[in-house]
């Protein structure tokens, strides 16, 4: 009888070590670029009591009501896997008082989501995201900031074929206005939209333009729009942060059907979409909470912020991008014969003891094969271990980049004492 073979679950994928880099690419430019704008990182945890979403996300949107992973702890609590990061960076900015310390709390995150929907190209059950949140203030230059810091990211990643499309959903008065008018083009055909639509209808008539199903979107070509119920003060809004957006450059339409899949969206809400992943071509999107802290139970308190998948990210990056090979500071010790494998693990173990980065041989390959290691390891320089330069008390030095290569006395690199010191060394190839 055979044994199981074990496969990860349905709506989910490992990770590889070949693919980390661009994974790690991706994750160094969010946080070099949010860094820049004064963006600190939160790692909220990644599971939460279920009622901060149905709260936080809203109790009638599909997230909620259809996707979640929902489970009982030891305790008899509702906890759930969190499906999104803005509920969790919400919740900890009231636990922690982070509004009272600063006036502007601007924080950013990456890690795993989750969500029990249909698994496609790009959408998996546990997803991963890094997303923005500045929470303080009502600013239409805050609105501004973000959404080009959100497109300066993936312009940063090499993506290109990008449209940036923005809109303003008003706030509640806004939205009730709008639905007095939207219920009385709609009621007539209701019949004739799909069940989903029918029960947004019912719960946020606005979600109907969020409806994939073409007919649809046919049905509600001539619908009244959100942006003609504006109050004086959200169409001023609007207005202004279109100004910051031409002042700063980002190429952006309005799309006066666009509304985002969360019920705590309000006023300015966005999304980037790409040409380079067919009909499903979101890649980011993001918008005004100013509504939401008070939902969970804090003063009223506006504020904003975006997520973007990675996965899709990365399917949307040019293919020279995704295949760059990253260039590793430090040296893989290659040993010539076995006579020498424990002077290459006492030299790998020496280096990395000052900080540098070193691999060595561990299971007993040619010196052919070891520098085809070296080659794959990203490393920058190879240091050789052959009997000829070592009967000299001498090693060889390669430049992995550009094929240079000298000799060095091997006393010298075992008595390196810091980091400076293996540059200065190294440096010799140049």
């Amino acid at each position: 009888m055979s044994e199981k073979k074990f496969k990860a679950i349905y709506g989910t994928r490992d990770i590889m070590p070949n693919e980390a880099p661009t994974w790690g690419r991706v994750i160094d430019t969010v946080s070099r670029l949010a860094s820049d704008c004064g963006y600190g990182f939160i790692h909220p945890p990644i599971f939460e009591a279920t009622e901060l979403f149905a709260r936080g996300i809203g109790e009638a949107t599909d997230i909620v009501s259809k996707e979640m992973y929902t489970f009982k702890d030891q305790g008899d609590r509702s906890l759930t896997l969190r499906p999104e990061g803005t509920a969790s960076v919400v919740r900890a900015y009231l636990e922690h008082s982070l509004g009272a310390k600063e006036g502007l709390v601007k924080v950013w995150y990456a890690g795993p989501m989750f969500r029990q929907e249909r698994p496609q190209a790009g959408r998996l059950r546990q997803f991963y995201q890094f997303g923005v949140e500045a929470i303080g203030s009502l600013n239409p230059a805050l609105d501004a900031e973000v959404i080009d810091l959100n497109y300066r990211i993936l312009s940063a990643l090499g993506l290109d074929g990008m449209r940036v499309f923005i809109n303003s959903i008003g706030m509640a008065e806004d939205r009730q206005a709008h639905k007095r008018a939207f219920s009385a083009f709609v009621e007539p055909i209701l019949d004739k939209f799909c069940a989903d639509c029918q029960r947004r209808f019912q719960t946020n008539p606005l979600r109907m333009f969020d409806c994939k199903e073409k007919g649809c979107q046919a049905l509600l070509t001539d619908a009244p729009i959100i942006l003609d119920y504006l109050s004086e003060d959200n169409r001023a809004h609007f207005e202004q942060v279109q100004q910051y957006l031409l002042k700063t450059g980002v190429p952006f339409n309005v799309d006066k059907r666009l509304v985002r899949g969360l019920d705590y969206y309000t006023r300015t809400a966005w999304e980037i979409r790409s040409d380079k992943l067919g009909s499903q071509d979101s890649l980011s999107g993001g918008g005004r909470y100013d509504l939401l802290v008070e939902q969970l139970g804090g003063p009223p308190t506006p504020g904003i912020g975006f997520a973007a998948g990675i996965e899709r990210i990365i399917m949307a990056m040019p293919e020279s991008r995704r295949a760059a090979k990253t260039v590793r500071q430090g040296v893989f010790v290659v040993a010539a014969s076995e006579q020498y494998r424990p002077q290459a693990y006492f030299l790998a173990h020496r280096i990395r003891h000052i900080g540098a980065a070193a691999e060595t041989d561990y299971l007993g390959r040619s010196m052919k094969g070891q520098m085809k290691q070296a080659d794959r390891s990203g490393l920058n320089f190879a240091v050789i271990l052959a009997e000829n330069e070592m009967s000299g008390g001498r090693v060889i030095i390669k430049d992995l980049v550009n094929s240079k290569q000298f000799e060095v006395e091997l006393v010298k690199l075992m008595n390196i004492q810091s980091m400076m010191q293996l540059g200065e060394l190294l440096e010799q190839s140049e």
